[in-house]
């Protein structure tokens, strides 16, 4: 591990096909005049996985990174059967990201978005000196945080100030990482519009969300995990959809997957879902609509207030561009479907009782719409079904500990002063 060598790879645009290198912290193929993703193209063509040694970086092979940081975990999957003989299911296979030691996962922020944390972190240069910018609705936030904590990298979160109580650790954070937020009555839209203007000054640099090999390679990790340890690539995805960032990584997974050769020639149906009633994305794809539908600024506040699963409201998500979730869902079948804070609560609970580890309310909505699945009889009993749980294990990682929250520096308006807030970030680092 002392000699690990950055990973060889290509990007190529979506929209146009064009490859080119990666010359420094590329998001977007500057000569594409479309909306559109970039991706990766993988020198190595079969995964080689390392040994368990290498936490997360056992998929490297696949991940655009140059170096390998300290404290990482890679997703765990393994075989159903209490969950599975309960639903019926004979093939049921669930990818886990959170802390369980017992099942060998250990994220210690108890989300898979470490694994976007591990990759795009170690996409960036040792030597960079500006400051890393990311907008969360909170396990985002966590994971970033937790991370760049650990690695001495500079980090500015931006998160909405209802999401704060999100932002908990079982151990004090290095000087490294700054909050800011937004308000009282502000979503992840409006966390992103903060991050946005503090990116006008140059000592800050974007994450770039989607738009992020690193963050879609870093989440297509689940699928690696589900695949390699199967043997074989699924027929269903679940998941749970805020930005859809994870969903279309599972496609790019599955794609390389069958380039490799050794793990079938399907394509995964991505059954993604929402949290009612905030449900913008699937409004667009019941629509066939590309484009995002209408959706009043004071309604999706108010809608992503009564959400349970508070990370899963993007209310303006990468979801029509070229690569993006509406594409995806199209190329595997897919679709999108809906849960309430009832039916996420019952099947968390479920979880709970049948496999031995609490979940949060996001991969609770996803177990729900699987549940309904099985109930309306539209999912075949003997499918090889992947459930990524996405987030698991807080009960367990906080149990004994005294928690210590990331408090903001300051807590901006939602109409804030692009003045006041570039003065006021430049001062934090």
């Amino acid at each position: 591990m002392e000699n690990f060598k950055p990973t060889k790879y290509t990007l190529k645009c979506v929209a146009t096909s064009r490859e080119f290198s990666d010359a420094g912290w590329i998001l977007d193929d500057a000569e594409c005049k479309a909306p559109s993703l970039v991706r990766a193209q993988y020198e190595k063509k079969q995964l080689e996985v390392r040994s368990d040694d290498y936490g997360f970086y056992k998929f490297c092979d696949w991940l655009p990174v140059k170096r390998m940081l300290k404290g990482s975990s890679a997703p765990v999957t393994y075989r159903s059967e209490a969950l599975a003989k309960h639903l019926g299911l004979s093939n049921l296979w669930i990818t886990l990201n959170g802390y369980c030691p017992e099942k060998g996962v250990r994220m210690t922020t108890c989300s898979f978005k470490e694994t976007e944390a591990y990759s795009v972190c170690a996409r960036i240069d040792e030597d960079e000196e500006r400051v890393l910018v990311v907008a969360s609705a909170g396990n985002t936030a966590r994971a970033f945080a937790r991370v760049c904590s650990d690695n001495n990298i500079k980090l500015l979160l931006a998160v909405p100030e209802d999401n704060l109580s999100a932002l908990w650790f079982t151990e004090p954070l290095n000087d490294c990482v700054k909050l800011i937020a937004c308000e009282k009555g502000g979503d992840y839209f409006d966390a992103i519009n903060l991050s946005n203007i503090a990116l006008k000054s140059s000592k800050f640099y974007a994450e770039g969300g989607a738009k992020n090999i690193a963050r879609r390679d870093g989440m297509s990790t689940t699928v690696l995990s589900a695949a390699t340890t199967i043997g074989r690539i699924p027929d269903y995805y679940f998941q749970a959809v805020g930005s859809g960032t994870g969903a279309i990584a599972a496609w790019e997974a599955n794609m390389r997957l069958i380039e490799d050769g050794r793990f079938g020639s399907n394509l995964m149906r991505l059954m993604v879902s929402q949290n009612a009633p905030f449900v913008p994305m699937y409004d667009a794809w019941r629509a066939d609509s590309r484009e995002m539908l209408p959706y009043d600024s004071k309604k999706a506040r108010r809608d992503a207030e009564l959400i349970d699963a508070k990370v899963l409201s993007n209310r303006k998500p990468p979801y029509g561009l070229a690569g993006g979730l509406y594409d995806a869902l199209k190329a595997t079948n897919g679709d999108i479907m809906v849960a309430t804070n009832a039916q996420s609560r019952r099947a968390c609970k479920l979880f709970k009782e049948l496999e031995g580890v609490d979940i949060y309310p996001a991969p609770g909505v996803a177990l729900a719409t699987l549940i309904k699945m099985v109930e309306a009889g539209t999912i075949e009993k003997d499918a090889c079904i992947m459930l990524n749980i996405t987030g698991a294990g807080e009960e367990i990682a906080t149990k004994n500990h005294e928690l210590h929250y990331l408090k903001p520096s300051k807590v901006f308006s939602l109409t804030p002063d692009v003045d006041e807030v570039v003065n006021f970030v430049e001062t934090l680092f």
